[in-house]
Parts: structure tokens; C-alpha cells; sequence
């Protein structure tokens, strides 16, 4: 039995979850974001782990951080395989903007520990290994677990994302030209706002009253402009509608991982506007816009410029680049062999 510990729930966990359970038996096991309730979480672990023991044959968490500490220390003395899937926030410091495990102490610690006490690590993206990151001139340019842990000897394989290309398909539905989607959570949090590229969206939207804008993912997000449509969490047969009805996606993050609702929306026939951070180039390549710096004015030139250009063709690349590069099956065999579960 695989033990598969997370810090929260996410639609990527049940994906996981659907490429696994077919060929092992897998318990998942959510940790707690709460600061408050890390100690009661901890002991709770610590007993789930032991209890589960006698028939856990390897752990594997997704994100390093203070839930991935046990499992390592399991594995370590048990001896047993113990797989960090690297997502984003792991592997990143950037105080300047509230981001990352390595600005917090003991979250640092955790992290590293985590990492450097594993059997293997599974970043989604080249560049959480290690990356040269120049998007926000504020922040440190050395990024990625390689500059963030030096010494750090643990074998790495990179897995990308994967899609279920034929759910999150161009059904072939009218879109509304000048029309922007973007989908996040948290986004309720200033900071989760701005790592999310939310503030450069608003400025942009601020100066185009005549687009449109959609931001899905968490109800409680504020946005003075009134050509901003702000929605909650929704059910992935309404995210495949909204995405199939507008023309452009957003994902301006200050920093990324992997974004599966980039990959999701290009799959659906948007064409992507994206930031030069984590895998947003590598998964856009040249279906659409990648922004190097994160300036106002180089956005609206590129779009403006962008948009005089053969739409149709962008979307048609969008879906078939997602198709081709990032499909469920693709991430699916790498996945389970990495992990051993396949010959």
C-alpha cells in the first residue's frame, strides 16, 4: 500500500489518485495548512503512519514541507521508498512577495530536511530544479531547489502535469472577443493575489473597460473594476463551459509551478497570455503570448499586437499542443514508473 500525505486536497490529488488506484492500493492522508493546528497534525500523523505500517510499502507526498517530514523519517528508518512530488511553493523564496517555504524558518527546515531524506524527487516543472528567474526585478534571481539547497544529492526526475484531453476539449462554442479567464484560489489573500498576477490583470483591465474579465476560484475576491467578473469554485463541467466561451487565459503569475488551469483552458481552445516563470513557457511554447517582464505596458503592446494576427489558428495550436506534450497517459506512465509500479 502507497501512503500519499498532502497539505490540502486539490483536484491534481484526484488526478494522482485515478493514475494510481488501478494498479496499487493507495491511501490518502491530508495533513493541515493551519499553523495552529500543525502540533495536533503532527501526533495525528505520527499514529496514522504507525498504524499504517505493517502494510505501507513506499510513502509519497506532494509539496516538501512540514507533512512530508514523518513520511521521510518512516522511510528512513523502515526503510522504504519515500517520492516528493516538487509543485511550486517548495521550491521557491520570495520574501518580497509572501511566497515560498524558504522565507519561514522552521518551514525552511522542514523543507529541506524533506528533500535532502527522500528517495526520489517528482518537480512538475525544469524549473523548480533549478531556474535563473528575472519576471519581477524585485526579487532574488536564484531560484529553485539546486540554488536553494546547495548540497542537496537526492535523485530528481521531472513529471509534468497531464490532462484529460478528451474532457477539457473546444467544443466549438462562439467566444466573446476580448474576453480573459483566469483561475486560482486564495486569491482572497493580497499576497495569493499578487503571486497569482492578479494586480497586473486589474491594472490591465483598468485601462480596457471594453474587455472582459473573468476570475474564478474564490468567491471572495475583491475587484473595483466593473468589467471584472469575480466567481467562486466551480464544478469542472461549468470550468469547461466558461473556458469555452472566452478567447484569451491569463496566467501572469509572479511565480508557478506547473498551472494545471493554463493547461486545462489551452486544452478547451484558449489561446494562453502568460508570465516567463516556472513551466509557462515550456507549456504555452508558441501558441500564444509569453511575457518576460512583468511591466504593463510590454502586456498590452504584446496583446495589442498579438491580436492582428490569425486567432483562430492560436486556439487550434493551444489544444493541440496540450494534446501532444501533456496528456494524462503521458504523465501517467512516467508517474507509476517512477514510482515502481510498472516494469
Amino acid at each position: 500500500m502507497i501512503l500519499y500525505t498532502f497539505p490540502v486536497h486539490t483536484a491534481f490529488i484526484d488526478r494522482d489518485l485515478e493514475m494510481i488506484q488501478p494498479v496499487a492500493e493507495i491511501k490518502p492522508l491530508e495533513f493541515t495548512q493551519s499553523p495552529v493546528k500543525l502540533p495536533l497534525f503532527f501526533i495525528l500523523q505520527f499514529f496514522q503512519l504507525l498504524w499504517y505500517s505493517p502494510k505501507t510499502t513506499q510513502y509519497l507526498c506532494f509539496f516538501g514541507g512540514y507533512h512530508s517530514v514523518l513520511p521521510v523519517w518512516f522511510g528512513r528508518v523502515f526503510g522504504k521508498k519515500c517520492t516528493i512530488q516538487a509543485g511550486g511553493t517548495d521550491c521557491i523564496n520570495m520574501p518580497e512577495i509572501g511566497y515560498g517555504n524558504f522565507r519561514k524558518k522552521w518551514l525552511r527546515k522542514a523543507t529541506i530536511y524533506s528533500f535532502k531524506n527522500c528517495s526520489l524527487i517528482l518537480p512538475v516543472a525544469e524549473a523548480l530544479v533549478k531556474q535563473d528567474y528575472s519576471y519581477d526585478s524585485r526579487i532574488s534571481s536564484k531560484q529553485g531547489l539546486l540554488n536553494l539547497i546547495p548540497d542537496l544529492a537526492t535523485p530528481i526526475e521531472v513529471i509534468p502535469n497531464g490532462f484529460d484531453t478528451d474532457f477539457w476539449k473546444d467544443l466549438g462554442n462562439t467566444r466573446k472577443s476580448f474576453s480573459f479567464i483566469s483561475v486560482a484560489t486564495g486569491t482572497s489573500n493580497p499576497s495569493r493575489a499578487i503571486v497569482k498576477g492578479y494586480d497586473l490583470m486589474e491594472e490591465l483591465a483598468s485601462i480596457h473597460p471594453n474587455w472582459t474579465f473573468t476570475l474564478v476560484g474564490d468567491s471572495e475576491y475583491i475587484s473595483l473594476n466593473p468589467n471584472v467578473q469575480v466567481l467562486g469554485k466551480m464544478h469542472p463541467r461549468e470550468l469547461q463551459k466558461l473556458y469555452n466561451s472566452h478567447q484569451f487565459y491569463l496566467q501572469l503569475s509572479t511565480s508557478e509551478g506547473f498551472p494545471n488551469a493554463l493547461g486545462e483552458a489551452m486544452s478547451c481552445g484558449c489561446i494562453p497570455i502568460g508570465s516567463a516563470v516556472g513551466a509557462i513557457p515550456e507549456i504555452i511554447g508558441d501558441s500564444g503570448v509569453i511575457l518576460k517582464e512583468k511591466n504593463l505596458d510590454l502586456l498590452e503592446s504584446a496583446i495589442q499586437d498579438f491580436t492582428n494576427q490569425d486567432l483562430n489558428h492560436f486556439s487550434e495550436a493551444a489544444s493541440k499542443r496540450i494534446q501532444q506534450l501533456f496528456s494524462f497517459g503521458k504523465r501517467k506512465k512516467a508517474l507509476l514508473k517512477a514510482l515502481d509500479l510498472v516494469s
